[in-house]
């Protein structure tokens, strides 16, 4: 799934349309109702972690532009419906137990005093103690994606031979454009909840805290992918990261000196800054060991699954020469084994 840097450049395509009106919706999401979004003003957007989150508010002008026209076949393609009654889509109608609006004249009448209070039993947009002002999080897949004013077009056949484009889970038209969003899971929150300090490209990300978490008695790729200390970390940076750091996968964080941790974090934040910053500069990242058979250093590459017990087993790839087994540590000493 895409990783920090790449969440990164979703939130800058995004940037440009906060402000702006959503006019017509589209996308073949069931677990949310899109057209609550039309004539909802995109107030904000944030990035935290793998998770992109866009807040949405009451227009000033409620109608949309007379000069809006979407070309036929553009219409076709990101599903645009003539009608709001050609929509049929399943709506989620609650948050954690409370209650969310099912409609845009929901949130329009709560925001301009009009909601009924006994429609509903105190629903969570007449707490006036919360942010009365819904927010959209989105969670992407292996191949999810953002794209602004164009559409994700097919690269190659599917498995059975068909060059199908893929197709938006939501689209977002406005007055000067359009975003598309791919393969990625939607619900309703009530804000971003994950941790600047976390957050690997965050300038708040506090290094302190995420040495302590290497620092335990776990082999370091598992805390590596722990989001809790490095929210945004993916399976490509692991990899990548451990290589640059010399550091074999399953070596015990307890076990590893603080000038190898302190190398293991520096390399991640640098490698990550580094992604990014080719990302928005529309350059390729080439890798060193993710993926790949042999090592810079020419030596064949070990290619396995490592994770926590009845946890999440992720691929992983190391050098058995370039990378050693911490196996334990007695004064001052490192011994290592080679496997």
């Amino acid at each position: 799934m895409p990783e920090g840097p790449s969440l990164r450049k979703f939130h800058q395509l995004v940037v440009p349309f906060v402000g702006q009106l959503v006019v017509k919706v589209g996308g073949n999401s069931k677990k949310m109702d899109p057209n609550m979004l039309e004539m909802l003003r995109l107030q904000d957007s944030q990035v935290h972690g793998k998770n992109l989150y866009l807040n949405f508010g009451l227009g000033n002008d409620l109608e949309p532009p007379n000069s809006l026209q979407l070309p036929e076949h553009l219409q076709k393609e990101v599903n645009l419906p003539k009608k709001t009654s050609d929509y049929k889509f399943e709506s989620t109608s609650r948050l954690d137990g409370q209650e969310v609006p099912s409609s845009s004249s929901d949130i329009k009448a709560f925001q301009l005093g009009e909601k009924e209070k006994d429609s509903v039993n105190n629903p969570w947009w007449l707490n006036t103690s919360q942010n009365s002002e819904p927010w959209l999080c989105f969670h992407f897949g292996l191949f999810g994606s953002v794209r602004a004013n164009e559409l994700s077009r097919a690269t190659k056949a599917n498995k059975r031979g068909d060059w199908k484009d893929p197709s938006p889970r939501l689209v977002l038209h406005f007055e000067k454009g359009f975003l598309a969003f791919y393969n990625c899971q939607i619900h309703w929150c009530l804000g971003p909840v994950v941790k600047p300090t976390s957050d690997i490209l965050s300038e708040q990300f506090d290094r302190r805290q995420a040495l302590e978490a290497l620092k335990q008695d776990n082999p370091v790729c598992y805390t590596l992918l722990d989001q809790r200390y490095f929210s945004g970390l993916g399976n490509i940076i692991k990899n990548e990261v451990l290589y640059l750091a010399r550091i074999h996968p399953l070596s015990l964080g307890s076990c590893l000196t603080s000038v190898n941790l302190e190398s293991l974090l520096d390399h991640v934040v640098s490698f990550s800054v580094g992604w990014l910053q080719k990302k928005l500069e529309g350059k390729p990242q080439h890798y060193l060991i993710y993926q790949k058979e042999k090592c810079p250093a020419g030596h064949q590459i070990m290619k396995d699954s490592f994770g926590p017990p009845n946890g999440f087993q992720r691929l992983t790839w190391w050098c058995p020469y370039c990378q050693l087994k911490v196996v334990s540590e007695e004064a001052n000493e490192v011994q290592i084994t080679q496997e």
